[in-house]
C-alpha cells in the first residue's frame, strides 16, 4: 500500500483505542478538579467580599515557614510557589507522555495543535500590547492572557452538560499541554529578576541525583519526596520560579512501557499525583488568589483601564482568533482535511474554550505586577471577567451543536456485543472479522476432531494408537 499523502490526513480524526482511553481517564480527573476549582474561586470571591473580608486577608497574608532557609512565606505564596509545583509536575509528565507516546510524537500530527497553541499565545499578547499602547498602560502584563486553563474549561463542559467527541477533547488536551509548556518558558525566562547561582547549582545537582535514581530503578516515595522538597527549596531560593522544579522532575520520568509493564512509571505516578493536584493544590491556589474585591466600580474599571481591558480582550478575542486562525492556516498549508463528522464551527467553539485562562493567568498576574497590590487585584478581576465571558461564549456555541456531539459520543461508546471494545473500532476493520472467523473455524475444527476421535474409540473399543 502506498504511503498516505498529505491530503489523506484527517484533522480531528478518530483516536486509536488506547489513546481514546487515556484521554477519557485524564479528562475525567481534570473535570472533577475543574469543578472543585470553580467552587474554590466562588468561595474566595464570597469570602473576600463579605464582612469576613478582613479575615480572608489575614489568612492569605499569614507567614509561616523556616526563615533560616529563606522559606518564611505567606499562605498565598505557599499556594502559588509550593502547591502549584505539584500542578506543574503533572503538566511535565503530560508533556513528556505527549512527546514520546502521544500526539506530539509525530511531527505531522503535532503541527496543528502546536501551531494553534503558539498562535493562541501570540495573539492575546499582541492584543494586550495594542490596547495598552493605545491607552498608555503598562506592558508588564502582556503574558497574563496567554494561558489556557484546561480544568476550568472542562468544568464549564460539566456545568452546561455538553459531551465533546473524543477527537475534540484530545485536541483541547494537547493544546493545553503545549500551552503549559510555553507558559513555563515565559515564567522561567521573563519573571526571573535575579539569580542565586549557588542555590541554582544545588537545584541542578539535586535534579541530576533525581534523574540518576530514576535510571537506576530506585523505588520508594520516601526517597523521592524528600529529594523533591530539597530541589524545590533550592529552586525557590535561586530566583527561578519554584514551579520550574516540578516541571523538570515530571519531564524526567519514563513514559514508555517496557516488556511486562501495563503502565509506564510516568503514567503510574501521574495517576497517583493527579488527584492531589486537581483536588487540592489547584483549588487551594484559587482560594487564596481569586479573592479580589468586586464592586460596581471595580467591574466598570475592568473595561476602562488599559491593563485590565487588554487582559479581557486578550482572553476573549485574542485566544479565539489565535487558536482558530492558527488551526485553519496550519490545516490549509499542510493540506490536512477536517474530519467529515465535524465542521470548522466546532473548532471555533473549542477555541473559545481556550479563552478561559484562570490558574496560570492568575499566577502570571501576581508575578507581573508584584510591586503594585492594587493593580494586581484589578488584573486578577480582569482575568476572572475575561474567563467568565469566554466560558459563556463557549457554552452558547457548544450548546448549538450539542445534539450532534451527543450523537457522535453515543456512536463512539456503543458496544452491542459487550466485548469491551466500542463497535466503531471493529465495524470498519475487515481484519478483525477475518480474525474472528479464523478463531471460530479453528474451534469448530477442534470440535470435529474430538468428535472423530471419540467415534473411532467407541468403534474400536479403545483409543487409537
Amino acid at each position: 500500500m502506498a504511503a498516505p499523502t498529505p491530503t489523506d490526513r484527517k484533522f480531528l480524526g478518530r483516536l486509536s483505542l488506547p489513546e481514546r482511553t487515556f484521554v477519557a481517564d485524564a479528562l475525567r480527573a481534570e473535570t472533577v478538579g475543574g469543578v472543585l476549582l470553580l467552587v474554590a474561586a466562588i468561595a474566595a470571591l464570597i469570602w473576600a467580599n463579605t464582612p469576613l473580608g478582613d479575615s480572608y486577608e489575614s489568612v492569605r497574608d499569614f507567614h509561616i515557614g523556616p526563615a533560616g532557609l529563606g522559606l518564611d512565606l505567606s499562605i498565598q505564596h505557599w499556594a502559588a510557589d509550593g502547591l502549584l509545583a505539584v500542578f506543574f509536575f503533572v503538566a511535565g509528565i503530560e508533556l513528556k507522555r505527549e512527546l514520546v507516546a502521544g500526539e506530539l510524537r509525530d511531527p505531522k500530527a503535532a503541527a496543528l495543535p502546536v501551531i494553534a497553541a503558539v498562535c493562541g499565545m501570540v495573539m492575546p499578547a499582541l492584543v494586550y500590547v495594542l490596547v495598552t499602547a493605545t491607552g498608555g498602560g503598562s506592558f508588564d502584563g502582556w503574558a497574563v492572557p496567554t494561558a489556557t486553563d484546561i480544568a476550568f474549561a472542562l468544568a464549564v463542559l460539566a456545568v452546561i452538560g455538553t459531551s465533546l467527541p473524543s477527537a475534540l477533547r484530545a485536541f483541547l488536551l494537547t493544546l493545553a499541554v503545549v500551552d503549559d509548556l510555553f507558559a513555563i518558558l515565559i515564567i522561567a525566562v521573563f519573571f526571573t529578576d535575579h539569580l542565586n547561582f549557588a542555590a541554582l547549582g544545588g537545584a541542578v545537582i539535586g535534579l541530576g541525583v533525581f534523574w540518576l535514581l530514576l535510571r537506576k530503578g530506585v523505588h520508594g516515595w520516601y526517597v523521592y519526596v524528600p529529594l523533591a522538597l530539597v530541589i524545590w527549596g533550592l529552586m525557590y531560593n535561586s530566583g527561578v520560579h519554584a514551579t520550574i522544579a516540578g516541571v523538570a522532575m515530571g519531564l524526567m520520568l519514563r513514559c514508555t512501557t517496557r516488556k511486562g509493564e501495563e503502565h509506564s512509571p510516568g503514567e503510574h505516578i501521574e495517576h497517583l499525583v493527579r488527584p492531589l493536584s486537581a483536588g487540592l493544590a489547584v483549588p487551594l491556589f484559587a482560594l487564596f488568589s481569586a479573592g479580589v474585591s468586586v464592586s460596581g466600580n471595580s467591574l466598570t474599571d475592568v473595561f476602562t483601564k488599559p491593563e485590565t481591558l487588554g487582559v479581557v480582550l486578550g482572553l476573549v478575542v485574542g485566544k479565539v482568533v489565535g487558536v482558530f486562525g492558527g488551526t485553519w492556516l496550519a490545516a490549509r498549508f499542510t493540506r490536512a482535511e477536517l474530519n467529515d463528522d465535524l465542521a470548522w464551527p466546532d473548532v471555533f467553539a473549542v477555541a473559545s474554550l481556550a479563552g478561559i485562562g484562570f490558574t496560570v493567568s492568575l499566577l502570571i498576574a501576581e508575578l507581573a505586577f508584584s510591586g503594585d497590590a492594587v493593580l494586581t487585584d484589578e488584573v486578577k478581576a480582569a482575568v476572572l471577567m475575561g474567563s467568565l465571558i469566554a466560558a459563556v461564549l463557549a457554552g452558547i456555541l457548544l450548546k448549538l451543536r450539542d445534539r450532534k456531539y451527543r450523537a457522535l459520543t453515543e456512536e463512539e461508546e456503543r458496544d452491542e456485543d459487550q466485548d469491551g471494545i466500542p463497535d466503531i473500532y471493529e465495524q470498519d476493520k475487515p481484519e478483525y472479522h477475518l480474525r474472528m472467523a479464523a478463531i471460530y473455524e479453528e474451534k469448530a475444527a477442534e470440535h470435529r476432531r474430538k468428535a472423530e476421535v471419540a467415534g473411532a474409540s467407541r468403534k474400536g473399543g479403545g483409543s487409537p494408537a
